[in-house]
């Protein structure tokens, strides 16, 4: 399955914004936006203007960062959100939340969405019994999410309770951290989930 493989830091640089791709590190000093918060590449001392084509390419380019989604499926997503009723660009950060490897994320199970990623491919992670690898499977109303029997025996299982206990868990989720095992209870809030990014402007650029 395709992804981006390059280094991730350099897509927050780029952006202009912290996306916290990756997870714990980027709470530290040792954050490469934090030590170089300027735009890769040579630098110039002339400013340039980004026009408002420009400024919308930039948050689509930050959604896609974000959930680690490529252009092709991106475009998916927002011809999917245009389908449904409602606002489209609510439904179309619903979609990317319902995503199984940012549930797992948004679970605490992994420390980033990338970290998410890997268990699920590794095949760590079922929904409602049945193992699961693909991370852009979208899950729905009353799922259950839990862990295999390998994943349950790895060495990364505690480090994974460890981490759930701390994690603020979304009011559409819930979590039993004895079994470790986490339910969707109904669709994601838009006003919950703290996006880096607006998605009525990806709106605005694919509606050109």
């Amino acid at each position: 399955m395709a992804r981006y493989r390059g280094p991730v830091c350099r897509l927050c640089r780029r952006l202009g914004e912290k996306l916290y791709l990756k997870g714990e590190k980027c709470y530290t000093p040792r954050c490469p936006f934090e030590r170089r918060p300027f735009a890769p590449g040579q630098r110039s001392m002339r400013r340039r203007k980004v026009s408002d084509r420009g400024l919308q390419l930039r948050e689509k380019q930050k959604a896609r960062a974000s959930y680690g989604v490529l252009e092709r499926q991106f475009r998916r997503y927002y011809e999917r959100a245009v389908r449904r009723t409602g606002i489209t660009g609510d439904n179309l950060l619903r979609i990317l939340e319902l995503r199984l490897d940012n549930v797992v994320y948004r679970l605490g199970f992994a420390d980033s969405r990338a970290q998410a990623r890997q268990l699920v491919r590794h095949g760590h992670i079922t929904i409602n019994g049945l193992k699961a690898d693909i991370p852009s499977h979208v899950v729905k109303l009353n799922d259950v999410i839990a862990w295999t029997a390998r994943g349950a025996e790895s060495e990364f299982y505690p480090v994974a309770q460890e981490q759930a206990k701390g994690r603020t868990l979304p009011s559409w989720l819930a979590l039993d951290l004895e079994k470790m095992t986490g339910r969707v209870l109904a669709a994601p809030v838009p006003e919950e989930i703290g996006a880096k990014f607006d998605p009525a402007t990806i709106v605005e650029f694919y509606s050109r």
